[in-house]
């Protein structure tokens, strides 16, 4: 599987490298980030995967978050996908900010004509994975996922729906019961059709009632952000965690809003909890 790599930049003595190839996932050029810490010249790395939110690109994290630093100094590599296929020509798909493209939902479509591009969970939880352990010096045991929004609503179903292939989850601001939220049953019903009971396989608040392991899961989330109510419901996942004894961790931040101001003021911390699950 051929690379194309687009640019490069010095970073913290890494580099932040943009790369586009051809998807079999998607049937599509995909692109992705990477941002490569100087220990990747001596030894393999363990990988931690982003998932952007929704509109975002593979660019916005690597410019706006200010992650480079905490990566460099724990010697992780950084993966960042784009959030959706682009350029499908499907009817539609660009004619919505919170749906289609920048907006897949890390779903497997089902449903035509969506079922034959926008398959983002296999490409996140396998195809992606494959290119970046046969192209960089990673250790292929040690990956951990987290996200923002919908993408935060991405790390937490790849996590919870592969029991034991994360060393650890996080998440700032994910929209926790997407089968609740308006966001979630407009981008269901399109891609998944609109039996609600196919919707909890990509559902947290589904996923975790009926989990074969008890992954702890930690969640920023800011009390200002206007989404809150209406389409994140942390505390719905908190609730059906609490009955059937899941760990979560929701640390609810005073003040903070949706936006990279938010996520850039406790990506270090994130960055850490995840440090420490994938060291040996």
């Amino acid at each position: 599987m051929s690379l194309e790599l687009i640019s490069r930049a010095k970073s913290h003595e890494g580099w932040v490298e943009f790369y586009r190839h051809r998807s079999y996932s998607c049937d599509i050029d995909m692109r992705f980030s990477v941002f490569r810490p100087p220990q990747c010249d001596e030894r393999p790395v363990p990988i931690l995967y982003w998932l952007s939110g929704l509109t975002c690109t593979e660019e916005n994290f690597m410019v706006k978050a200010g992650a480079q630093a905490f990566l460099a100094r724990h010697g992780i590599l950084l993966v960042a996908p784009d959030t959706s296929p682009r350029g499908a020509g499907i009817e539609g798909e660009s004619e919505n900010w919170d749906f289609g493209v920048g907006a897949a939902y890390y779903v497997n479509a089902t449903q035509a004509p969506w079922s034959r591009h926008y398959r983002m969970y296999d490409y996140v939880t396998r195809e992606l994975p494959d290119l970046v352990k046969a192209n960089f010096p990673v250790r292929a045991d040690r990956e951990s996922i987290f996200g923002h929004s919908m993408g935060g609503h991405g790390a937490l179903i790849c996590a919870l729906k592969q029991p034991g292939r994360y060393r650890s989850v996080s998440a700032f601001a994910p929209i926790s019961a997407p089968s609740l939220c308006p966001w979630g049953e407009k981008a269901f019903s399109h891609f998944l059709g609109e039996r609600r009971e196919d919707w909890s396989a990509y559902d947290a608040h589904c996923l975790v009632k009926s989990a074969s392991a008890r992954q702890p899961i930690l969640i920023d989330q800011g009390t200002d952000d206007k989404f809150l109510a209406e389409q994140l419901l942390p505390q719905k996942l908190a609730e059906t965690c609490r009955e059937v004894g899941y760990p979560l961790e929701l640390r609810m931040r005073q003040g903070y809003d949706h936006s990279f101001y938010f996520i850039s003021s406790f990506v270090g911390e994130h960055i850490e909890y995840h440090a420490r699950q994938l060291k040996d």
